[in-house]
């Protein structure tokens, strides 16, 4: 019996071990992985704006870092800074928000346009006129606080509609080039990254079914150990066989 419990706890060690590795080969294969997504994303053809979104439309998921063009014409007065945003280690800059007004359904809608990353407050203005933008689309966040002189944190179609009018995209825009060039001395951002994508699917897989084993493992060890602490039970006696019943049971008095 002892020996079956070592065998049991070697066994569960080892598959929790193996699970571990199988972890961090989930590491490595996904860092690989997201190393090769990130370079075809940078040098990925763009594809017309009009072809991915539409204004109003609901982005989804598939469009996050997808690279698009679009031709417009830069509001250069209604520009607000995105605070509380982390580039390089800092978080004491902003990032520098535009809109982008965009010919659409013979009119025009707004496309919020995150031009790049400034240390400071003071932003030299987007360029004039018709600009052609390249760069990767993400999707809106959730509603923060208030506008306040200029500042906002976070970029919310619904709340960047109520201060730049509308129709206004369900994303925005993170700027990789632009014609003519931005004037602004901007830190140019990386490209929008999927949740989940830094980990390989296939060997998670295998990590949690290794740690199944280990568990059930371990759990037949302690049941074993259970049972024996609380001694073997009794073998049941054959319904078939009366005599264990009759040996047993008390012998009544006869009368006379």
């Amino acid at each position: 019996m002892l020996g079956l419990l070592v065998l049991l706890l070697a066994a569960a060690a080892v598959c929790a071990r193996l699970g571990v590795w199988q972890l961090e080969r989930a590491e490595v294969r996904g860092a690989a992985s997201a190393a090769r997504e990130a370079e075809r994303v940078l040098t990925a053809d763009p594809e017309p704006l009009a072809d991915l979104l539409a204004p109003g439309q609901t982005f989804v998921g598939d469009l996050v870092a997808r690279k698009a063009v679009v031709t417009g014409t830069y509001d250069d007065d209604a520009t607000l800074l995105v605070t509380g945003r982390e580039h390089d280690g800092r978080t004491d800059g902003y990032l520098v928000l535009t809109p982008l007004r965009v010919p659409a359904g013979g009119g025009t809608a707004v496309l919020p346009v995150v031009r790049g990353w400034s240390a400071t407050s003071d932003v030299a203005r987007a360029p004039a006129g018709d600009v052609e933008v390249v760069g990767w689309l993400q999707v809106a966040e959730e509603a923060g606080a208030a506008v306040v002189d200029g500042r906002v944190d976070a970029i919310s179609a619904a709340q960047l509609l109520a201060t730049w009018g509308g129709p206004v995209y369900t994303g925005y825009l993170v700027v990789q080039s632009s014609v003519p060039a931005d004037p602004a001395a901007l830190d140019a951002l990386a490209p929008p990254t999927r949740a989940g994508s830094g980990l390989n699917v296939q060997n998670l897989a295998y990590a949690a079914q290794w740690w199944i084993f280990g568990l059930f493992a371990a759990g037949l060890w302690w049941r074993l150990v259970r049972d024996e602490a609380a001694g073997r039970p009794p073998l049941p006696d054959d319904p078939a066989d009366g005599r264990a019943h009759r040996e047993d049971a008390p012998v009544a008095a006869r009368p006379g």
